[in-house]
This record gives C-alpha cells, sequence and structure tokens, in this order.
C-alpha cells in the first residue's frame, strides 16, 4: 500500500476520534459537573529501512481533560455543594474511591450523603458521612464543615491527584487517580450551587465544523487514490 495512503488512514482514524469526543462534549453541555475533553495528537515516525525515508503519520494516542472551572449555578439545595477552586469530591464506587466535580447529593435512608447514583460522598478522613437531618437546620461551611443546627458533624472531603498527568476519566463525571490523592489546600466550598458543565458549545460546533471538514479531505483523498489504483489494476490486466 502507499505510504501516503497509511499516512491518511492515520490521520482519519486520529479525526474520528476526535469526531467522538466533540460529540460526547456537545452531548454533556447541560450535565452538572462534567469536564470537557479533546484527544492529543503527536507524531508517530516509521522507519521504513535503510533505502527509504522514514513515515511521519499523525497519531491520536489520549485524551487530555480540561481541568478549568465551570459556571457556578445556584440550586438553593441543602445538598448541592460546589468547589470553587481546585480539587474534587471523593466518592466510594464498586471500582474503589473516585473523583467528582458534581455536587449534587442527596441523603441516603441510611443519613448517609451520596450521589444521584447512590455512591457515597466522603469526608477528609476517606470516610462516609452521615448527616441527622431531622435534628435542625444543615449548613456547610466554606471549609467544608459540615454543621447540623450549629453542631459539627463531619467536614467534607476536597482533594487533588497526586499525580495530576495520571488523572483518568472513567465514566460520566467520574476520575480516578491511580497515584492516590492529596488535600485541595485553597478550595472554597459553596452550599446551594452545583458547578455546570465547562464545555462552550460555541467552541465545540465550531471544532466539529473544522474535524468534519478535515475528515472529508481524507476521505477525498483516498477515493481518489483508490481510483488510482483500481485504473491501474485494470490496465495491466488487459
Amino acid at each position: 500500500m502507499d505510504n501516503a495512503i497509511y499516512a491518511t488512514l492515520a490521520r482519519q482514524s486520529g479525526l474520528m476520534r476526535e469526531m467522538q469526543s466533540v460529540a460526547n462534549n456537545i452531548a454533556n453541555v447541560s450535565t452538572t459537573g462534567f469536564r470537557r475533553e479533546g484527544v492529543i495528537f503527536s507524531e508517530y515516525v516509521a522507519d521504513l529501512g535503510l533505502e527509504s525515508e522514514p513515515l511521519s503519520m499523525a497519531y491520536a494516542h489520549g485524551r487530555n481533560v480540561d481541568l478549568s472551572q465551570g459556571p457556578i449555578d445556584q440550586t438553593g439545595g441543602a445538598f448541592d455543594f460546589a468547589i470553587e477552586g481546585d480539587g474534587f469530591f471523593q466518592i466510594e464506587t464498586p471500582e474503589g474511591n473516585q473523583l467528582t466535580r458534581a455536587g449534587s447529593f442527596t441523603p441516603s435512608a441510611e443519613g448517609e450523603l451520596v450521589t444521584p447514583d447512590g455512591f457515597r460522598l466522603l469526608d477528609a478522613g476517606g470516610a462516609p458521612i452521615f448527616v441527622p437531618t431531622d435534628q435542625g437546620p444543615v449548613a456547610l461551611a466554606q471549609d467544608g464543615t459540615l454543621s447540623v443546627a450549629g453542631a459539627p458533624v463531619a467536614q467534607v472531603g476536597v482533594f487533588l491527584p497526586a499525580d495530576r498527568t495520571e488523572l483518568r476519566h472513567v465514566a460520566g463525571t467520574r476520575f480516578s487517580a491511580p497515584s492516590g490523592v492529596e488535600p485541595a489546600e485553597k478550595a472554597t466550598l459553596l452550599q446551594g450551587f452545583v458547578e455546570g458543565s465547562n464545555v462552550d458549545p460555541v467552541s465545540e460546533i465550531s471544532r466539529m465544523i473544522e474535524v468534519q471538514r478535515a475528515y472529508e479531505l481524507g476521505q477525498n483523498f483516498l477515493d481518489r487514490e483508490d481510483e488510482r489504483i483500481r485504473g491501474v489494476i485494470s490496465t495491466l490486466g488487459k
């Protein structure tokens, strides 16, 4: 196969992954705590031997998570929490403890704060948070201290991955930190607010158009090469 076809196919594969990433971003423009993602491209050079020049190809080898602050929306909910600054809530899942910026919680039947999926919110020490909601109003201080009728009952944990380069998107608004976590010292917590998605729909639609045009150009090239090769085969067969 012609080297130009190899290079174009590699580029097309990467553009397809980027289109999927853009489509996912647009689909989650209204998802609480969602973090925008992009595809990381790098150059892959294939050694074709001593008598040929090396072949350079674009290679989409990973995803980049945009951790910039999303808009803070007021809800008035007693168990809606938002983080201002860097950091994540830590929740307990069947796959282990994970991180999220989605701060919409609710008390379970046992009085523990859980996500809409039923995952328990963890405190600064990594233990589930229990809130006796029948003993008075619940208040959250900016440092994460959770009080009921003025008496402190827990401190909501806010964490950062120990190695930010290893932060991995697991599903939805959840992330894993393989190297563990550490306290986020400068984060501020707000009660009655949630953080929205940090996706800019205008930018994403613009990027989608650019990726689509680039993909169509590559496809047109492949179609022309296919016709050329078929023509050569047809001529040789006569």
